[in-house]
């Protein structure tokens, strides 16, 4: 399988709470949330929906599991919900012993090693949605496959972004790109080794 992520963003690069609720994530005082709700036309809505229905498996981590199992794990009549809820679901969690979202294992071990033998499996996507701190490192671990950023046009000025001030750099080939009629960008990007620097 192809790993796959999807992250909607902010122009700062922020990716906290930006579900409907202002009360999704307000870790470290973030006050901001719902920042997403509205953005996007038609079109796009239409793009994140087939994203979805296309998903071999889904990966998750923790934190974004459980908001997703609360919301869509009883939305079976929704697209989104249906894909989810009918695709095999793996968490990278250390904490979580009893996932209560039919058809979901939780990684344990060496989490490059498990995820190497997902992907290893044949089929379409192994797609991971949201999960900031997971996409991360599988981006520094060379897992990613595939990058879909979907750039909502707000700066917010607070909330955890996709990318730390420092991490691993990573050049990017651009292999699609739209823009929506409200500005919402989706970029969708595919790894290409380490960044070419100039030399003195």
């Amino acid at each position: 399988m192809k790993l796959t992520t999807m992250t909607q963003i902010t122009i700062d690069g922020v990716m906290q709470g930006n579900g409907g609720a202002s009360d999704e994530d307000r870790r470290n005082g973030f006050e901001r949330g719902g920042w997403a709700l509205g953005a996007g036309d038609d079109e796009t809505r239409t793009f994140i929906t087939q994203t979805y229905q296309r998903a071999e498996a889904f990966l998750f981590g923790r934190r974004t599991y459980e908001l997703f199992a609360g919301y869509w794990g009883s939305m079976r009549a929704h697209p989104i919900g249906v894909a989810l809820n009918e695709a095999p679901k793996n968490v990278a969690s250390t904490t979580l012993t009893a996932p209560g979202w039919a058809d979901t294992t939780v990684l344990q071990g060496d989490l490059a090693a498990a995820i190497r033998e997902l992907k290893d499996k044949p089929g379409g996507e192994l797609q991971v949605h949201g999960s900031g701190s997971l996409t991360r490192w599988l981006l520094a671990n060379g897992l990613v496959d595939e990058m879909t950023l979907i750039v909502i046009p707000v700066i917010l000025g607070q909330g955890a972004r996709l990318f730390p001030e420092t991490g691993p750099d990573v050049a990017l080939d651009l292999v699609e790109s739209r823009v929506d009629s409200k500005g919402v960008t989706i970029q969708v990007y595919r790894p290409a080794g380490r960044p070419r620097y100039a030399t003195a």
